[in-house]
């Protein structure tokens, strides 16, 4: 990438940044709608502990920090992202982008991580709150498990984006992106441990699920951020990430690649 693209890139991650901000009441509203979700969540397993001091291997002070793993990383590419990309295939608009000089693949992703900037900064803000409340939630003590966490953290964004965008490029053979979207979402939330840890499966869909990218989003930095991953172990995650980050955005671009060959856009 030269410079002169990088820039255009960057100017797209600002635009989505500012894109973000104009209409930062409907973001306001999705955002407070996933905090009672997540504190929804942490009285469903308050309840499930109670009288119960370890389930599944974890402890409740465990699972406390792991429900906020889990909502950091979901937060930081959420509705905003997927729609605006199945939005710009459904109205038509993405014909616009088949005249530009760019690549519509990186420019996604470039708009993905400008929204992401806001959605996980307020997502940390909400978590140091939330940690501040409530009592027994465990932070790593060496600076090495903060790096490799965020790490993993780019690495969970970068995935979720390859399943974002496969999912979002399906809308070139539907009229609508409703129920792409909550296939995506549950088999997501379900795979990658974000409903449950993968621990608490049977044991063959733990195996199952750790052979697909799905575990990379939320189960690889909560292990890592539990502590329940070595230095070793770590990168070895996050050499999966990262394999996985690689994969799904070769088969974004073939799928990309076929879709504007052989289908008509719907509105356009």
């Amino acid at each position: 990438m030269t410079a002169a693209q990088f820039k255009m890139y960057r100017s797209i991650a600002n635009r989505s940044l500012q894109k973000v901000l104009a209409y930062r009441i409907s973001y306001i509203i999705t955002f407070l709608a996933n905090s009672i979700n997540l504190l929804a969540i942490y009285f469903l397993w308050q309840g499930i502990y109670s009288g119960r001091e370890v389930v599944g291997g974890y402890s409740w002070d465990q699972m406390k920090t792991y429900l906020l793993v889990t909502f950091l990383a979901n937060s930081v590419l959420s509705w905003y992202s997927e729609s605006a990309i199945s939005g710009k295939i459904l109205d038509g608009s993405v014909a616009v982008d088949l005249l530009k000089p760019i690549d519509f693949q990186t420019a996604r992703f470039a708009e993905t991580l400008g929204s992401s900037l806001l959605e996980g900064g307020m997502s940390t803000v909400l978590l140091i709150l939330f940690a501040t409340f409530l009592t027994g939630v465990t932070f790593p003590g060496s600076l090495p498990v903060y790096i490799l966490f965020v790490v993993s953290l780019l690495g969970a964004i970068v995935v979720k984006f390859g399943v974002v965008y496969l999912a979002a490029l399906l809308c070139f053979w539907s009229t609508g992106s409703m129920g792409i979207v909550w296939t995506r979402i549950a088999l997501t939330n379900l795979l990658s441990g974000a409903l449950v840890p993968l621990a608490f499966f049977p044991d063959w869909l733990e195996k199952l699920a750790l052979l697909l990218p799905f575990q990379a989003i939320i189960h690889t930095p909560s292990m890592i951020f539990l502590q329940q991953a070595d230095t070793g172990e770590s990168l070895r995650l996050i050499g999966i990430q990262l394999f996985w980050g690689a994969a799904l955005w070769i088969a974004g671009r073939a799928m990309w690649n076929w879709a504007v060959r052989q289908v008509t856009i719907h509105g356009g």
